[in-house]
């Protein structure tokens, strides 16, 4: 999902034609009806979503105030003195994994028909999903829990996963980020999957999404920016121009793309998380580590891409790329009640509850990716892909 995955959207793998002798650069014709071939997995990838997903959970665990206070009993700025500084950097894990995405789809759609396309990103999204709905409206549940948990119509339409534009209460905090992937899979389908992906069509797309989220966001007209999301566009079309350059690193106009992305990225990124230095806000983040951490991120993404993590094929980081997903979706509310557990209930030292809270995330997201994924993603997909 990749990411996320996003973060979030689905297993990396090299497509078809990366190996070929002839430049991608020159792959123009739309390639709707072939079929991508098996390939190699892209192991470095997978480690860098879950470690995004780490930065996340890091944030909501001792980077910011809110729910998270009550569950430690005191804000996290008491229980992590110094830590609770740089764990409120961990909140660009989500810009992060917004690049990851724009890579994995563009390689997704890349060679899909639309119906193949579309199967692939709702069989990958929605089992787990459901999953964590039904779970954490189950624990807010539980009288003992300090946190109440939506009404039935609002867990309804969680299912959903529209519950962001219909104004419903949301059953998991980070589903706002699965809302801005839905409407980038929506996107890329209608103007890049449906009529056949090749260079020209994927560069277009970048450039004219580029130009019109920047316009968008200087008519500061709310349904364009909700249809075309100037402050995350540039992290989603950076990622599909690293794709470009997977296929072909002398593409000079992917590189265009990607710089552009960058430029425009960290400028959202500062302008959204950067304020001045008062004790109004939980803690102060600097422009330039903001800066320095989204450049990580496409440098990141961008090593990989370009094939200079090819090494790092260990299995490991396959089961960390299975593992994120799930972990991402259960891991802040479930969280909170983990930490009040530990912490509050049984008086474990701050640092060690949140190790286990980590650990305890990552156990259960293996439970669901073994129980619910494995057996259910490959039966919806399989069933969304059949023609009728």
């Amino acid at each position: 999902m990749s990411t996320a995955e996003a973060v979030l959207a689905g297993p990396p793998r090299i497509p078809d034609g990366a190996r070929d002798s002839k430049p991608a650069t020159y792959d123009d014709k739309p390639q709707h009806h072939t079929k991508p071939a098996p390939s190699a997995r892209l192991g470095a990838l997978d480690g860098l979503r879950l470690a995004a997903a780490l930065m996340v959970a890091a944030y909501h665990y001792g980077g910011r105030g809110g729910d998270i206070t009550t569950a430690w009993g005191s804000s996290p700025k008491v229980q992590f003195p110094t830590a609770h500084a740089w764990f409120a950097y961990g909140s660009l894990g989500v810009q992060v994994f917004f690049v990851i995405s724009g890579f994995v789809i563009c390689m997704s759609g890349w060679g899909r028909p639309l119906r193949s396309f579309f199967a692939s990103r709702v069989s990958r999204l929605f089992p787990a999903y459901w999953a964590a709905i039904v779970l954490v409206t189950a624990v807010f549940a539980l009288p003992w829990v300090a946190y109440e948990a939506v009404s039935p119509s609002d867990a309804l339409v969680n299912l959903s996963m529209l519950q962001q534009p219909v104004g419903a209460d949301r059953v998991l905090g980070v589903c706002w980020t699965l809302w801005a992937e839905l409407r980038f899979y929506a996107l890329f389908a209608l103007f890049v999957v449906l009529p056949g992906a090749g260079r020209q069509r994927v560069v277009l797309f970048c450039a004219v999404w580029t130009l019109a989220a920047v316009l968008a966001d200087a008519a500061n007209e709310p349904l364009l920016d909700v249809v075309l999301m100037p402050e995350y566009a540039p992290f989603f079309i950076g990622g599909v121009g690293l794709y470009l350059l997977h296929r072909d690193r002398r593409d000079a106009t992917a590189w265009g793309i990607v710089a552009v992305s960058w430029l425009l990225g960290q400028h959202y990124a500062v302008a959204e998380l950067w304020h001045p230095d008062s004790p109004e806000f939980f803690s102060y983040r600097s422009g330039s580590v903001i800066i320095a951490v989204v450049t990580a991120g496409f440098v990141l993404v961008g090593a990989i891409a370009l094939g200079y993590f090819r090494w790092a094929n260990w299995r490991w980081l396959t089961v960390a790329g299975a593992l994120t997903y799930p972990f991402y979706l259960v891991h802040e509310h479930l969280g909170w009640v983990a930490v009040d557990v530990l912490h509050q209930r049984l008086g474990l030292p701050s640092c060690a509850t949140f190790g286990l809270t980590i650990a305890g995330m990552l156990l259960l997201a293996q439970l669901l990716n073994r129980c619910v994924e494995k057996p259910l993603t490959p039966l919806l997909r399989r069933s969304l892909a059949a023609r009728r």
